[in-house]
């Protein structure tokens, strides 16, 4: 069962967030939470808030267990453009961008992994 959160219009650069998206991309879902609260970017307040608003979502719609959760896709896109002028010399004036991006994150449940039976084999060395 998938499960899709999205935060739109964040007041970042996606590039900057996509430096923290691909240190959690395919991991467990706690694993991410703990690493994103520890890591020093501000980057990753937002990517880790969305996490657990999935994780929310996940528990509280679809009935799903948290430990079986992985982080199977996760995207940062440009967003809209905010644009800003700034006073330069001889009256003449220069472009600030303040950029937006929009997160998806899409959580998805690994099966639990069976015990697989060890396979014997018989190797001979020709000697």
């Amino acid at each position: 069962m998938k499960v899709i959160a999205k935060a739109r219009h964040i007041h970042m650069s996606a590039r900057k967030l996509r430096l923290v998206i691909d240190a959690v991309r395919g991991k467990r879902v706690e694993e991410a939470i703990q690493k994103l609260q520890f890591m020093n970017k501000a980057a990753a307040l937002p990517v880790r808030k969305l996490v657990q608003s999935a994780v929310a979502n996940a528990e509280h719609n679809f009935k799903l267990n948290k430990e079986s959760l992985f982080i199977e896709t996760i995207a940062a896109d440009g967003g809209p453009i905010i644009h800003r002028w700034r006073a330069r010399a001889m009256g003449r004036a220069a472009p600030i961008r303040k950029r937006t991006a929009h997160i998806t994150v899409v959580l998805n449940e690994k099966a639990p992994v069976a015990a697989k039976a060890v396979k014997k084999s018989s190797s001979k060395k020709a000697a």
